[in-house]
């Protein structure tokens, strides 16, 4: 009994930081007030549990900046997870796109007879794992972040349940998401076999002990296990060969889930990527460094070319959220390369921001033509600019923010990007960034025909006369949010820049001892 009160005695709680825990919180108990409500609601009541989660986002965002006035960077549990600008950010970003597509999904899911309840609640999980995901140290740690936000988004993908297409994408997307999560965890095990440790900090000493010993055997397998996690990650963001699955789930997902995915879930990807590379491989980036080159260059190839050859405007978007995807893997593929890594970690995540309400916005869009059309033909577009000339601009202008057409942010993105492969000098950030630029040209020549489709050609003659598209309220909000932030974006770039300027305080890439303290 003497032990055991001198055990208890001794035992010391984790400091926790409950304002900094807050935007986790809040999500968590939205989820539980979400299920609640679903529960105690009637049918013709559950709009209730979408309010119910959107709250909980908005919460969350408050929070978020109630923590960036604050300034101080908060550590917790030994280090292993990390409050600082980056997370804030990042986080805050995380919940505006929640927000945004939960209502995108009100009209949506009701019109269409889905559950309801269950969505919200699928979506709020997903969301609190992106959270985790941002302030995670620890290679556990992010692969149970990982799975968080997995999960529900494999549910959620496979919404429309009559669907064979919905199905099939569900389907292909669980399984090679699980092999995916499988290869990455093996990678995680030689990692930790070789440094002895899970935390991102003690690993990336290691391997710097390693680089410097010249263990040949060491280094082999830390390659290995390096190569093995980047390739799990590079299916989470769709990047080439690893897209397979992107095409078919986003066509047979609910249209507000596929806007999800190739956004949140991309965003999330890439999220731990920079967690992995600036802080546990930043010692090894002779290992990562040219395996980005080579996903950069054939995810933006690939994706640009075979999105040329699509009728169906919703697999063009996804083969141009492949495309993307290569877009932002450029400035990791040269952040290594001399002094190059703070631009390179900068311009990721000034592409995430931007690309997020782009590519919302052009999918909102799509739910709102598809309420009259009911289909997802590129050739139902045509003449929408004469029937409803307010929603053919605002396509426009996210077509051309994603092509990098001014006035619209993606110029900026697209701008932060070619300056992080040039900053960075050499033949191979070059050669990457003219690669880049020649499928920058290949993008906007199919974003220009759907605007083409738009304004230029007649519309059909059954909808020659057709009244002006109604939009729903809840829609409507999505689409002007996002309208607003492609606009301020491009036209006042500085207030992305100012952003991105707070999110990098991990140090020189090349000095793996400067990452020790985030």
């Amino acid at each position: 009994m003497s032990l055991f009160a001198a055990a208890v005695g001794s035992f010391e709680a984790p400091h926790i930081d409950w304002h900094a825990l807050a935007p986790e919180l809040a999500l968590l108990v939205g989820l539980v007030a979400a299920l609640l409500v679903d529960l105690f609601s009637e049918d013709h009541q559950k709009l209730r549990v979408a309010y119910t989660a959107a709250l909980a986002m908005v919460t969350s965002l408050f929070f978020c900046v109630t923590l960036g006035l604050n300034g101080a960077d908060r550590e917790m549990f030994g280090g292993a997870y990390v409050v600082d600008d980056y997370a804030i950010i990042v986080k805050a970003l995380f919940a505006v796109i929640g927000y945004v597509v939960l209502f995108m999904s009100i009209s949506y899911i009701e019109e269409g007879d889905y559950y309801q309840g269950e969505y919200s609640v699928l979506m709020l999980g997903s969301i609190l794992g992106m959270t985790i995901m941002v302030s995670s140290r620890e290679l556990l740690l992010i692969f149970v972040a990982l799975e968080l936000l997995s999960i529900p988004a494999y549910l959620l993908a496979g919404w429309r349940k009559r669907d064979v297409k919905g199905n099939e994408g569900m389907m292909k997307y669980y399984l090679l998401g699980v092999f995916a999560s499988a290869v990455m965890l093996y990678g995680m095990t030689l990692i930790y076999g070789v440094t002895g440790s899970t935390m991102l900090t003690d690993i990336s000493a290691s391997l710097a002990q390693i680089q410097a010993g010249g263990g040949t055997d060491q280094a082999a397998l830390a390659a290995l296990g390096i190569l093995f996690i980047i390739i799990g990650f590079a299916f989470k963001v769709s990047a080439v060969p690893f897209h397979f699955w992107a095409p078919d789930t986003y066509e047979g997902a609910p249209t507000p889930i596929t806007a999800f995915l190739s956004v949140a879930s991309k965003a999330a990807g890439f999220v731990a990527l920079l967690n992995l590379v600036f802080i546990g491989f930043a010692a090894s980036s002779e290992v990562w460094q040219p395996v980005f080159w080579i996903l950069a260059a054939l995810t933006m190839t690939v994706g640009n070319v075979i999105a040329l050859r699509q009728t169906n405007i919703v697999r063009m978007l996804a083969y141009s959220s492949v495309a993307q995807a290569g877009f932002i893997l450029v400035p990791l593929a040269v952040a290594g390369t001399g002094d190059a890594a703070g631009d390179s970690f900068r311009a990721v995540i000034t592409y995430l921001l931007i690309y997020a309400a782009t590519n919302l916005g052009a999918f909102a869009v799509v739910i709102a033509v598809a309420r009259r059309t009911k289909s997802g033909e590129i050739a139902s577009y045509r003449g929408l600019f004469r029937t409803s000339p307010g929603l053919a601009i605002t396509m426009a202008a996210f077509l051309f923010s994603l092509a990098g057409i001014p006035p619209f942010g993606g110029w900026f993105a697209k701008f932060a990007m070619f300056s992080s492969a040039l900053s960075a000098g050499g033949p191979w950030a070059v050669s990457l960034a003219v690669i880049a630029g020649a499928n920058s040209v290949v993008a906007l020549y199919y974003y220009a025909n759907v605007a083409k489709e738009m304004v230029f050609e007649a519309p059909d003659a059954e909808h020659e006369n057709d009244k002006p598209i109604r939009v729903p309220a809840p829609l409507g909000i999505a689409i002007a949010t996002c309208v607003v932030a492609v606009i301020v974006s491009g036209v006042f770039p500085q207030t992305v820049a100012r952003l991105s300027d707070e999110t990098y305080p991990l140090g020189d890439v090349s000095d793996p001892s400067g990452l020790a303290a985030p």
